[in-house]
Protein backbone atom coordinates (compact mmCIF):
# COMPACT_ATOMS: atom_id res chain seq x y z
CA UNK A 1 0.00 0.00 0.00
CA UNK A 2 1.51 3.29 -1.05
CA UNK A 3 1.33 6.32 1.18
CA UNK A 4 -1.03 8.12 -1.23
CA UNK A 5 -3.51 5.23 -1.41
CA UNK A 6 -6.00 5.19 1.48
CA UNK A 7 -6.30 1.93 3.38
CA UNK A 8 -9.55 0.10 2.46
CA UNK A 9 -10.46 -0.14 6.15
CA UNK A 10 -10.08 3.63 6.55
CA UNK A 11 -12.30 4.11 3.49
CA UNK A 12 -14.93 1.77 4.96
CA UNK A 13 -14.87 3.43 8.39
CA UNK A 14 -15.14 6.85 6.76
CA UNK A 15 -18.10 5.73 4.67
CA UNK A 16 -19.83 4.51 7.83
CA UNK A 17 -19.23 7.93 9.44
CA UNK A 18 -20.81 9.56 6.37
CA UNK A 19 -23.72 7.07 6.40
CA UNK A 20 -24.59 7.74 10.03
CA UNK A 21 -24.08 11.49 9.78
CA UNK A 22 -26.37 11.62 6.75
CA UNK A 23 -29.01 9.37 8.33
CA UNK A 24 -29.35 11.68 11.31
CA UNK A 25 -29.32 14.78 9.10
CA UNK A 26 -26.10 16.26 10.44
CA UNK A 27 -23.92 18.43 8.21
CA UNK A 28 -20.16 17.99 7.93
CA UNK A 29 -19.80 21.44 9.44
CA UNK A 30 -21.89 20.55 12.50
CA UNK A 31 -19.96 17.31 13.01
CA UNK A 32 -16.70 19.20 12.60
CA UNK A 33 -17.76 21.73 15.23
CA UNK A 34 -18.65 18.93 17.65
CA UNK A 35 -15.21 17.40 17.07
CA UNK A 36 -13.35 20.72 17.14
CA UNK A 37 -12.39 20.30 13.47
CA UNK A 38 -13.14 21.96 10.14
CA UNK A 39 -15.63 20.41 7.75
CA UNK A 40 -12.70 19.77 5.39
CA UNK A 41 -11.12 17.52 8.01
CA UNK A 42 -14.43 15.66 8.35
CA UNK A 43 -14.44 15.23 4.54
CA UNK A 44 -10.97 13.67 4.73
CA UNK A 45 -12.16 11.25 7.42
CA UNK A 46 -15.20 10.31 5.35
CA UNK A 47 -13.09 9.64 2.24
CA UNK A 48 -10.56 7.62 4.22
CA UNK A 49 -7.80 10.06 3.29
CA UNK A 50 -7.13 10.73 6.99
CA UNK A 51 -7.09 7.77 9.36
CA UNK A 52 -9.38 8.07 12.39
CA UNK A 53 -7.57 7.34 15.66
CA UNK A 54 -9.17 5.30 18.43
CA UNK A 55 -9.97 8.28 20.69
CA UNK A 56 -11.52 10.17 17.76
CA UNK A 57 -13.51 7.06 16.77
CA UNK A 58 -14.84 6.85 20.32
CA UNK A 59 -15.73 10.55 20.20
CA UNK A 60 -17.51 10.02 16.85
CA UNK A 61 -19.49 7.12 18.30
CA UNK A 62 -20.73 9.34 21.12
CA UNK A 63 -21.65 12.26 18.84
CA UNK A 64 -23.35 10.04 16.24
CA UNK A 65 -24.99 7.87 18.93
CA UNK A 66 -23.71 4.50 17.71
CA UNK A 67 -21.36 1.87 19.09
CA UNK A 68 -17.74 1.90 17.93
CA UNK A 69 -18.37 -1.44 16.22
CA UNK A 70 -20.91 0.29 13.94
CA UNK A 71 -18.01 1.76 11.97
CA UNK A 72 -16.76 -1.73 11.11
CA UNK A 73 -20.15 -3.33 10.37
CA UNK A 74 -20.80 -4.66 6.87
CA UNK A 75 -17.13 -4.60 5.90
CA UNK A 76 -16.57 -6.61 2.74
CA UNK A 77 -14.99 -10.02 3.28
CA UNK A 78 -12.35 -9.21 0.67
CA UNK A 79 -11.07 -6.32 2.80
CA UNK A 80 -11.05 -8.50 5.90
CA UNK A 81 -9.23 -11.36 4.19
CA UNK A 82 -6.50 -9.07 2.82
CA UNK A 83 -5.84 -7.51 6.22
CA UNK A 84 -3.12 -9.12 8.32
CA UNK A 85 -4.13 -10.17 11.79
CA UNK A 86 -7.87 -10.30 11.27
CA UNK A 87 -9.65 -13.55 12.12
CA UNK A 88 -11.29 -15.67 9.48
CA UNK A 89 -14.88 -14.70 8.86
CA UNK A 90 -17.40 -17.42 8.08
CA UNK A 91 -20.39 -15.28 7.13
CA UNK A 92 -21.42 -14.13 3.66
CA UNK A 93 -20.56 -10.58 2.64
CA UNK A 94 -23.61 -8.37 2.37
CA UNK A 95 -24.06 -6.13 -0.60
CA UNK A 96 -24.33 -2.67 0.94
CA UNK A 97 -23.99 -0.42 -2.11
CA UNK A 98 -27.72 0.38 -2.10
CA UNK A 99 -27.47 1.55 1.51
CA UNK A 100 -25.10 4.34 0.52
CA UNK A 101 -27.25 5.86 -2.22
CA UNK A 102 -28.51 9.34 -1.43
CA UNK A 103 -32.02 8.22 -2.37
CA UNK A 104 -31.93 5.50 0.31
CA UNK A 105 -30.59 7.85 2.97
CA UNK A 106 -33.19 10.50 2.17
CA UNK A 107 -35.97 7.90 2.24
CA UNK A 108 -34.90 6.62 5.66
CA UNK A 109 -34.55 10.13 7.04
CA UNK A 110 -38.00 11.13 5.74
CA UNK A 111 -39.51 7.92 7.11
CA UNK A 112 -38.23 8.62 10.62
CA UNK A 113 -39.51 12.19 10.46
CA UNK A 114 -43.05 10.80 10.43
CA UNK A 115 -44.06 11.26 14.07
CA UNK A 116 -47.28 9.24 13.97
CA UNK A 117 -46.25 5.61 14.57
CA UNK A 118 -49.45 4.25 13.01
CA UNK A 119 -48.93 6.22 9.79
CA UNK A 120 -45.26 5.23 9.72
CA UNK A 121 -46.19 1.53 10.10
CA UNK A 122 -48.80 1.78 7.30
CA UNK A 123 -46.27 3.38 4.96
CA UNK A 124 -43.75 0.67 5.84
CA UNK A 125 -46.31 -2.06 5.06
CA UNK A 126 -47.29 -0.33 1.80
CA UNK A 127 -43.68 -0.07 0.60
CA UNK A 128 -43.08 -3.71 1.54
CA UNK A 129 -46.20 -4.80 -0.39
CA UNK A 130 -45.17 -2.81 -3.47
CA UNK A 131 -41.66 -4.27 -3.29
CA UNK A 132 -43.04 -7.80 -2.99
CA UNK A 133 -45.41 -7.26 -5.93
CA UNK A 134 -42.47 -6.01 -8.03
CA UNK A 135 -40.51 -9.16 -7.20
CA UNK A 136 -43.47 -11.31 -8.19
CA UNK A 137 -43.98 -9.48 -11.49
CA UNK A 138 -40.28 -9.83 -12.33
CA UNK A 139 -40.44 -13.59 -11.74
CA UNK A 140 -43.27 -13.99 -14.28
CA UNK A 141 -41.34 -12.34 -17.11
Amino acid sequence: MTKSTPNPIDIHVGSRVRLRRTLIGMSQEKLGNALGLTFQQVQKYERGTNRIGSSRLFQLSRILDVSVSFFFDDMELEIIRKTDGMAEVNKQALQVDKLFRRETLELVRAYYQITDAVVRKKIFEMVKAIGNSEIGSNDKS
